[in-house]
């Protein structure tokens, strides 16, 4: 059996082994960098020496030309003047405006006529199995997150039933299948 001043010498030994070689080694001494001295700069001048005046261009005298119409014949004067025939012209009438009724709008179809029906079927399959997988789910012992998802699968099912009486089917059945996998991952499937 081991005494306790033994112990502590057996428990020290390594620690007084370590302080005797741990010293920190100096490194030798070395000068400072040197640094380059900054190259000269050029300095340009920024003041410019501003052009003189230039005078005016005197602006050549402007003639009129001659004009180079035949001389009008001498009126007789015997003659009288005869006066051009008038020509009335009834004023102009605008047509009387028709107000177009505003056409109802009409719906994009990315889907075709003939696959709508398959399509819609579809979209209300998934539809029906997020709301089986919504109705296994009891809500209240659902942590905070996964109240979010349901509330959010919910959200999404009506989203999806909305798009459907617009026959907005291509957003239609993007949400339907986005409920249709929160619904089966919150049932566990």
């Amino acid at each position: 059996m081991m005494t306790p001043k033994l112990w502590l010498f057996v428990l020290l030994a390594p620690v007084a082994a370590a302080c005797t070689h741990a010293q920190a080694k100096a490194t030798p001494e070395m000068p400072p960098l040197e640094m380059p001295s900054p190259p000269p700069r050029d300095f340009q001048p920024t003041e410019v020496e501003a052009p003189q005046p230039v005078p005016l261009a005197t602006e050549p005298a402007r003639n009129p030309p001659e004009r180079l119409r035949p001389a009008a014949p001498a009126a007789k004067p015997d003659a009288p003047k005869a006066e051009p025939p008038k020509v009335e012209t009834p004023p102009p009438t605008e047509p009387p405006r028709v107000v177009d009724e505003p056409k109802p709008l009409t719906t994009l179809q990315t889907t075709p006529a003939n696959a709508e029906g398959d399509v819609e079927r579809g979209i209300r399959a998934s539809l029906q199995r997020a709301t089986t997988d919504l109705n296994r789910i009891d809500y209240r012992i659902l942590n905070a997150d996964a109240r979010t998802q349901y509330d959010m699968a919910k959200r999404f099912v009506r989203q999806a039933e909305e798009n459907i009486r617009t026959k907005n089917l291509l957003l239609a059945k993007t949400v339907a299948e986005k409920a249709a996998t929160i619904a089966a991952q919150l049932a566990g499937r």
